[in-house]
């Protein structure tokens, strides 16, 4: 069977965000990017579901500018066959939003005829987490959300998910074709190696204009202002247990 992964470009998560001095958005000229977190551990689950014989070509997709084709070359690197780059000059932390990315992933599961398709719960810019359930909906497929463990039985006609929930461990049963979102214990993805790299390059990367789908990609939400957090106020010390219990009740209005 065939499965497609999606994955996002992202402000890599040790970078310290910064906010543009008009407070529009993020920074992001001269910041390191890399792939979002969640996604990575999609392609890695891909990659081991192709390695148990279950998958037969692993297919990986972004939506994006140019530089996007950076974090597909990762994907193509980690042993991904080949790509799809859908490009669009819209900034994907903010206006393209997770319904236009959910149109175009339909479209290309309409093109590729995937039996699986998985993507990252969330990305770690917008923290959306509704990309995966708004394609189910789209495709009319079933979906299991946020998954910590994913089986695929012999027939290749149904998946059981783990999934952690404040009870515990809830696992869910599923028919193929379905939609899979991955969660942060889902497993911990492989370093791309310089050889395999240098290989990525060679491997197929198909480009395509985002307008040329006829899609609606206009944002339902505007963004109206960016702020950084406020500082932290530095730590006092208190004389005595009767101080710490006063300055509770009376500052920090917290008893």
């Amino acid at each position: 069977m065939r499965a497609v992964v999606a994955v996002k470009r992202v402000v890599d998560y040790a970078v310290k965000v910064r906010v543009k001095a008009d407070k529009t958005a993020v920074e992001m000229d001269n910041v390191k990017m890399s792939m979002n977190p969640f996604c990575e551990i999609a392609v890695e689950e891909g990659l081991r579901l192709r390695e148990k014989g279950h998958v037969s070509e692993l297919i990986v997709v972004s939506c994006g500018p140019d530089k996007a084709s950076e974090t597909l070359r990762q994907a193509l690197a980690m042993g991904a066959d080949r790509a799809i780059h859908i490009k669009t000059s819209m900034r994907t932390d903010q206006e393209l939003q997770p319904l236009a990315v959910a149109k175009l992933l339909a479209k290309v599961v309409e093109k590729e005829s995937p039996t699986l398709v998985l993507l990252g719960k969330q990305a770690i810019d917008d923290d959306s987490n509704q990309t995966g359930s708004m394609l189910a909906g789209l495709l009319g497929w079933p979906q299991a959300g946020g998954a910590s463990k994913l089986e695929v039985d012999e027939g290749k006609t149904m998946i059981t998910v783990s999934r952690e929930v404040d009870s515990g461990i809830q696992q869910v049963k599923c028919p193929l074709p379905a939609v899979v979102t991955a969660d942060l214990r889902l497993n911990e993805p492989r370093y791309a190696t310089l050889p395999n790299l240098m290989k990525a390059k060679k491997k197929p990367m198909e480009v395509i204009d985002a307008a040329s789908f006829g899609i609606d990609l206009a944002p339902r939400l505007q963004v109206l202002k960016v702020e950084e957090p406020p500082a932290r106020a530095g730590g006092r010390k208190v004389d005595s247990v009767d101080d710490l219990i006063d300055k509770l009740k009376n500052e920090a209005k917290v008893l």
